[in-house]
Protein backbone atom coordinates (compact mmCIF):
# COMPACT_ATOMS: atom_id res chain seq x y z
CA UNK A 1 0.00 0.00 0.00
CA UNK A 2 1.60 3.46 -1.01
CA UNK A 3 0.88 5.59 2.13
CA UNK A 4 0.17 9.67 1.50
CA UNK A 5 0.94 11.52 4.72
CA UNK A 6 -1.89 14.01 5.26
CA UNK A 7 -0.80 15.83 8.32
CA UNK A 8 0.11 18.98 6.61
CA UNK A 9 -2.55 20.70 5.04
CA UNK A 10 -3.31 24.25 5.92
CA UNK A 11 -6.89 22.73 6.46
CA UNK A 12 -6.22 21.50 9.53
CA UNK A 13 -6.73 23.92 12.22
CA UNK A 14 -3.27 23.44 14.19
CA UNK A 15 -1.28 23.84 10.43
CA UNK A 16 -3.26 26.77 9.48
CA UNK A 17 -2.37 28.28 12.71
CA UNK A 18 1.37 27.24 11.88
CA UNK A 19 1.39 28.81 8.50
CA UNK A 20 -0.11 31.94 9.99
CA UNK A 21 2.77 32.45 12.56
CA UNK A 22 5.62 30.79 10.59
CA UNK A 23 6.35 28.47 12.88
CA UNK A 24 8.75 26.37 11.30
CA UNK A 25 9.28 24.11 14.47
CA UNK A 26 6.03 22.73 14.15
CA UNK A 27 6.01 22.04 10.07
CA UNK A 28 9.09 20.00 11.43
CA UNK A 29 7.75 18.48 13.65
CA UNK A 30 4.53 17.24 12.05
CA UNK A 31 6.64 16.19 8.98
CA UNK A 32 9.20 13.95 10.95
CA UNK A 33 6.10 12.18 13.24
CA UNK A 34 5.04 11.28 9.69
CA UNK A 35 8.12 9.82 8.45
CA UNK A 36 8.51 8.25 11.61
CA UNK A 37 5.39 6.50 10.94
CA UNK A 38 6.58 5.23 7.58
CA UNK A 39 5.22 7.22 4.75
CA UNK A 40 5.59 7.20 0.51
CA UNK A 41 4.89 10.74 -0.11
CA UNK A 42 4.54 14.11 1.80
CA UNK A 43 1.37 15.30 0.61
CA UNK A 44 1.79 19.18 1.19
CA UNK A 45 -1.23 21.13 0.45
CA UNK A 46 -1.38 25.75 1.68
CA UNK A 47 -4.80 25.82 2.44
CA UNK A 48 -4.87 29.35 1.70
CA UNK A 49 -6.40 32.07 -0.55
CA UNK A 50 -4.96 32.24 -3.91
CA UNK A 51 -3.32 35.41 -3.00
CA UNK A 52 -1.01 33.90 -0.26
CA UNK A 53 -0.71 29.85 -1.90
CA UNK A 54 2.42 30.28 -3.55
CA UNK A 55 4.69 32.16 -1.29
CA UNK A 56 3.36 29.23 1.58
CA UNK A 57 3.97 26.68 -0.34
CA UNK A 58 7.72 27.31 -1.09
CA UNK A 59 7.88 28.20 2.52
CA UNK A 60 6.53 24.18 3.10
CA UNK A 61 8.76 22.82 0.49
CA UNK A 62 11.59 24.31 1.24
CA UNK A 63 11.32 23.11 4.74
CA UNK A 64 10.62 19.57 4.14
CA UNK A 65 13.12 19.82 1.40
CA UNK A 66 15.84 20.54 3.80
CA UNK A 67 14.80 17.42 6.24
CA UNK A 68 13.99 14.41 3.88
CA UNK A 69 14.50 13.52 0.36
CA UNK A 70 10.78 11.53 0.64
CA UNK A 71 8.81 12.80 -2.68
CA UNK A 72 6.62 15.77 -2.12
CA UNK A 73 2.80 15.14 -3.17
CA UNK A 74 1.85 18.85 -4.12
CA UNK A 75 -1.79 19.62 -3.70
CA UNK A 76 -3.33 22.49 -4.77
CA UNK A 77 -7.08 22.74 -6.46
CA UNK A 78 -5.55 25.26 -8.64
CA UNK A 79 -3.48 23.87 -12.15
CA UNK A 80 -1.49 27.07 -12.07
CA UNK A 81 -0.43 26.91 -8.92
CA UNK A 82 1.03 23.45 -9.30
CA UNK A 83 2.72 24.52 -12.65
CA UNK A 84 4.67 27.69 -11.09
CA UNK A 85 5.29 25.49 -7.86
CA UNK A 86 7.06 22.07 -9.35
CA UNK A 87 10.51 23.85 -10.23
CA UNK A 88 10.83 24.34 -6.49
CA UNK A 89 10.77 20.81 -6.23
CA UNK A 90 13.92 18.69 -6.35
CA UNK A 91 12.68 15.02 -7.02
CA UNK A 92 9.61 14.14 -9.30
CA UNK A 93 6.53 13.19 -6.58
CA UNK A 94 3.20 13.14 -7.00
CA UNK A 95 0.55 16.07 -8.36
CA UNK A 96 -2.76 16.18 -6.64
CA UNK A 97 -4.78 16.93 -8.52
CA UNK A 98 -6.25 17.07 -12.05
CA UNK A 99 -9.79 15.73 -13.34
CA UNK A 100 -12.02 15.83 -15.99
CA UNK A 101 -13.22 19.82 -15.01
CA UNK A 102 -11.75 22.72 -17.28
CA UNK A 103 -8.53 22.97 -18.82
CA UNK A 104 -6.51 21.09 -15.66
CA UNK A 105 -5.53 18.21 -17.53
CA UNK A 106 -4.07 20.72 -20.54
CA UNK A 107 -2.19 22.58 -17.79
CA UNK A 108 -1.11 19.77 -16.10
CA UNK A 109 -0.42 17.18 -18.65
CA UNK A 110 2.58 18.75 -20.60
CA UNK A 111 4.37 18.72 -17.65
CA UNK A 112 4.67 15.50 -17.11
CA UNK A 113 5.88 14.75 -20.38
CA UNK A 114 9.32 12.81 -20.52
CA UNK A 115 9.80 12.75 -16.53
CA UNK A 116 8.58 10.48 -13.99
CA UNK A 117 5.70 12.73 -12.19
CA UNK A 118 2.77 10.79 -11.07
CA UNK A 119 -1.02 12.43 -10.74
CA UNK A 120 -4.15 12.44 -9.22
CA UNK A 121 -6.96 12.08 -11.62
CA UNK A 122 -10.32 12.90 -10.07
CA UNK A 123 -13.29 10.98 -11.49
CA UNK A 124 -15.36 14.48 -11.88
CA UNK A 125 -16.12 16.96 -14.24
CA UNK A 126 -17.92 19.98 -15.12
CA UNK A 127 -20.71 18.37 -13.74
CA UNK A 128 -19.42 17.43 -10.76
CA UNK A 129 -18.82 13.34 -8.89
CA UNK A 130 -21.41 11.41 -10.76
CA UNK A 131 -23.82 8.97 -8.58
CA UNK A 132 -22.93 5.87 -10.62
CA UNK A 133 -20.05 3.96 -11.17
CA UNK A 134 -20.27 3.63 -14.73
CA UNK A 135 -20.07 7.30 -15.12
CA UNK A 136 -17.32 7.48 -13.00
CA UNK A 137 -15.76 5.23 -14.85
CA UNK A 138 -15.91 7.01 -18.10
CA UNK A 139 -14.41 10.09 -16.77
CA UNK A 140 -11.45 7.59 -14.95
CA UNK A 141 -10.74 6.41 -18.93
CA UNK A 142 -11.05 9.26 -20.19
CA UNK A 143 -8.31 10.82 -18.37
CA UNK A 144 -6.24 8.18 -19.11
CA UNK A 145 -7.04 8.23 -22.69
CA UNK A 146 -5.90 12.22 -22.28
CA UNK A 147 -2.71 11.22 -20.43
CA UNK A 148 -1.88 9.20 -23.39
CA UNK A 149 -1.42 11.46 -25.49
CA UNK A 150 1.00 13.29 -23.24
CA UNK A 151 3.12 9.82 -22.95
CA UNK A 152 1.85 9.47 -19.37
CA UNK A 153 1.56 5.41 -19.00
CA UNK A 154 -1.25 4.52 -16.84
CA UNK A 155 1.18 3.68 -13.73
CA UNK A 156 1.82 6.82 -13.36
CA UNK A 157 -1.98 8.13 -12.37
CA UNK A 158 -3.55 7.73 -9.20
CA UNK A 159 -7.39 7.42 -10.70
CA UNK A 160 -9.49 8.69 -7.18
CA UNK A 161 -12.75 7.33 -7.89
CA UNK A 162 -14.02 9.88 -4.67
CA UNK A 163 -15.52 8.40 -1.83
CA UNK A 164 -18.98 9.99 -0.80
CA UNK A 165 -20.26 9.70 2.56
CA UNK A 166 -22.36 7.18 3.57
CA UNK A 167 -24.37 9.66 5.41
CA UNK A 168 -25.88 10.84 2.76
CA UNK A 169 -25.09 8.09 -0.12
CA UNK A 170 -25.88 4.79 0.84
CA UNK A 171 -24.04 3.13 -1.96
CA UNK A 172 -20.93 4.47 -1.86
CA UNK A 173 -19.06 2.08 -0.92
CA UNK A 174 -20.57 -0.34 -3.64
CA UNK A 175 -20.29 2.72 -5.83
CA UNK A 176 -16.46 2.84 -4.96
CA UNK A 177 -15.69 -0.38 -5.59
CA UNK A 178 -17.49 -1.19 -8.74
CA UNK A 179 -15.54 1.67 -10.12
CA UNK A 180 -12.30 0.34 -9.00
CA UNK A 181 -12.84 -3.17 -10.46
CA UNK A 182 -13.98 -1.82 -13.94
CA UNK A 183 -10.90 1.13 -14.29
CA UNK A 184 -8.43 -1.88 -13.38
CA UNK A 185 -10.35 -4.36 -15.80
CA UNK A 186 -9.44 -2.20 -18.52
CA UNK A 187 -6.22 -0.65 -17.37
CA UNK A 188 -4.27 -3.24 -14.78
CA UNK A 189 -1.39 -0.62 -13.98
CA UNK A 190 -3.28 2.25 -13.40
CA UNK A 191 -3.08 3.38 -9.55
CA UNK A 192 -5.95 3.47 -7.33
CA UNK A 193 -6.19 6.22 -4.62
CA UNK A 194 -8.85 8.08 -2.06
CA UNK A 195 -9.30 9.88 1.01
CA UNK A 196 -11.05 7.43 3.05
CA UNK A 197 -11.73 9.48 5.59
CA UNK A 198 -14.61 10.99 3.98
CA UNK A 199 -16.77 7.89 4.04
CA UNK A 200 -17.50 8.40 7.27
CA UNK A 201 -18.31 11.97 7.46
CA UNK A 202 -22.09 12.49 9.89
CA UNK A 203 -21.23 9.02 11.06
CA UNK A 204 -20.81 8.06 14.35
CA UNK A 205 -17.49 6.05 15.86
CA UNK A 206 -15.82 7.09 12.30
CA UNK A 207 -12.77 4.96 12.74
CA UNK A 208 -15.29 1.96 12.59
CA UNK A 209 -16.34 2.57 9.35
CA UNK A 210 -13.06 4.16 8.20
CA UNK A 211 -11.34 0.73 9.05
CA UNK A 212 -13.90 -1.33 7.15
CA UNK A 213 -13.69 1.05 3.90
CA UNK A 214 -9.70 0.56 3.81
CA UNK A 215 -10.29 -3.07 3.93
CA UNK A 216 -12.60 -3.73 1.15
CA UNK A 217 -10.98 -0.83 -0.67
CA UNK A 218 -7.80 -2.79 -0.49
CA UNK A 219 -9.47 -6.01 -1.26
CA UNK A 220 -11.10 -4.26 -4.53
CA UNK A 221 -7.70 -2.71 -5.94
CA UNK A 222 -6.90 0.29 -3.95
CA UNK A 223 -3.28 0.70 -4.01
CA UNK A 224 -2.74 4.42 -2.14
CA UNK A 225 -4.52 6.24 0.17
CA UNK A 226 -4.15 9.81 1.50
CA UNK A 227 -4.34 9.03 5.86
CA UNK A 228 -2.91 10.41 9.16
CA UNK A 229 -0.20 7.59 8.74
CA UNK A 230 0.55 8.38 12.55
CA UNK A 231 -2.85 6.95 13.00
CA UNK A 232 -2.12 3.05 14.87
CA UNK A 233 -5.61 2.02 13.62
CA UNK A 234 -5.34 2.93 9.66
CA UNK A 235 -1.37 1.26 10.18
CA UNK A 236 -2.69 -2.15 11.79
CA UNK A 237 -5.65 -2.21 9.26
CA UNK A 238 -3.35 -2.14 6.23
CA UNK A 239 -0.95 -4.58 7.45
CA UNK A 240 -3.90 -6.96 8.39
CA UNK A 241 -5.19 -6.64 5.32
CA UNK A 242 -2.15 -7.38 3.14
CA UNK A 243 -1.68 -10.06 5.36
CA UNK A 244 -5.25 -11.34 4.37
CA UNK A 245 -4.86 -10.41 0.79
CA UNK A 246 -1.43 -12.85 -0.03
CA UNK A 247 0.87 -9.74 -0.02
CA UNK A 248 2.52 -9.91 2.76
CA UNK A 249 4.63 -12.96 2.85
CA UNK A 250 5.28 -15.29 5.54
CA UNK A 251 3.88 -12.04 7.94
CA UNK A 252 6.93 -10.47 8.09
CA UNK A 253 5.75 -6.84 7.64
CA UNK A 254 2.85 -7.88 9.99
CA UNK A 255 5.01 -9.40 12.78
CA UNK A 256 8.11 -6.98 12.53
CA UNK A 257 5.81 -3.79 13.37
CA UNK A 258 4.36 -5.94 16.07
CA UNK A 259 7.80 -6.64 17.19
CA UNK A 260 8.62 -2.88 17.21
CA UNK A 261 5.55 -1.75 18.78
CA UNK A 262 3.43 0.10 15.76
CA UNK A 263 0.93 -2.05 16.07
CA UNK A 264 -0.47 -3.89 19.07
CA UNK A 265 -1.63 -2.71 22.80
CA UNK A 266 0.52 0.46 23.13
CA UNK A 267 3.41 -0.07 25.62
Amino acid sequence: MIVIGEKLNGAIPSVAKAISERDEAFIKSVLHQQLEAGVDFIDVCAGTPQDEEMEVLEWMIDIIQNETDTPICIDSPNPHALKDILPKLKAEGLINSVSGEGSKCEVIFPLMRDNGWQVVALACDENGIPDTADKRVEIAIRLIEKAAQYGITPDRIHIDPLVMALATFNESMICFMETVQSVKAKYPTVKITSGLSNISFGMPVRKLINQGFLTLAMYAGMDSAIIDPTNRDFYGTILAAEVLLGRDKFCKNYNKAYRSGRIGPVK
